[in-house]
């Protein structure tokens, strides 16, 4: 009877050794599901991203005038027959009033 008891008991010892520490553990189950979760998060924002860059490509596809209009905003061009101006103002600041 008291060998049955101590294999019982050591059988028990792995089990809970194993939830616990070893392979497939609580610990390593929680782990895992952070970054599952992390990982979801991620790809959200990225789909998201993706979907406003497939927009941004199908509209300059599509359409001269957004072409052109990011040619004037983030290159500077101006059409052919336009005058540029650049006005540049006399701005005082607190420390050339001193």
């Amino acid at each position: 009877m008291k060998v049955i008891i101590t294999v019982l008991l050591i059988l028990i010892a792995g089990l809970h050794y194993r939830l616990w520490v070893g392979e497939g553990s609580l610990a390593e189950m929680n782990s895992l599901e952070e970054r599952v979760a992390k990982a979801v998060t991620d790809n959200a924002v990225k789909a998201n991203r993706n979907q406003i860059l497939r927009a941004e490509v199908i509209e300059l596809k599509s359409g001269l005038e957004s072409i052109e209009e990011r040619a004037r905003s983030e290159l500077g061009m101006i059409k052919e027959g336009e005058t540029f101006y650049l006005l540049v103002g006399n701005h005082a600041t607190a420390s050339d009033s001193n």
